[in-house]
């Protein structure tokens, strides 16, 4: 049992949609990420994902929607939904979810993270 300082952990990566593990518990994860610019369309089929933003702001967007979330608000993406986050500017969020969840479902792209690493 430890204190994790998630400013600290946020200064120790630049790079943006590679999620980074920081703590375990009852088979899930929580990770920190940094998204610039577009990611990938894709969907979960077994997962839901919860995006809670640290600092900055980004749009989530569906096939139906746009929804903006800034410093302080989170959303939970259901499984089987398909939805794809978008940021103008650096943002940091943090994530939960199974472990077992790859960051761009079934879509392979060159922002596929299979493996992560753990700060």
């Amino acid at each position: 049992m430890k204190k994790i300082n998630l400013t600290e952990k946020l200064t120790q990566f630049t790079d943006h949609w590679n999620p980074r593990v920081i703590a375990s518990l009852n088979g899930q994860q929580v990770r920190l990420v940094k998204f610039k610019g577009e990611f990938v369309w894709h969907s979960h089929t077994h997962e839901d994902e919860l995006f809670y933003v640290l600092k900055g702001s980004f749009t989530m967007q569906f096939r139906d929607r746009n929804v903006q979330l800034h410093e302080g608000e989170m959303i939970v993406v259901p499984r089987g939904v398909e939805h794809c986050p978008m940021a103008e500017e650096e943002v940091s969020v943090m994530l939960f979810e199974p472990a077992e969840t790859v960051n761009t479902g079934h879509t392979a792209s060159n922002k596929t993270r299979s493996t992560l690493e753990e700060i």
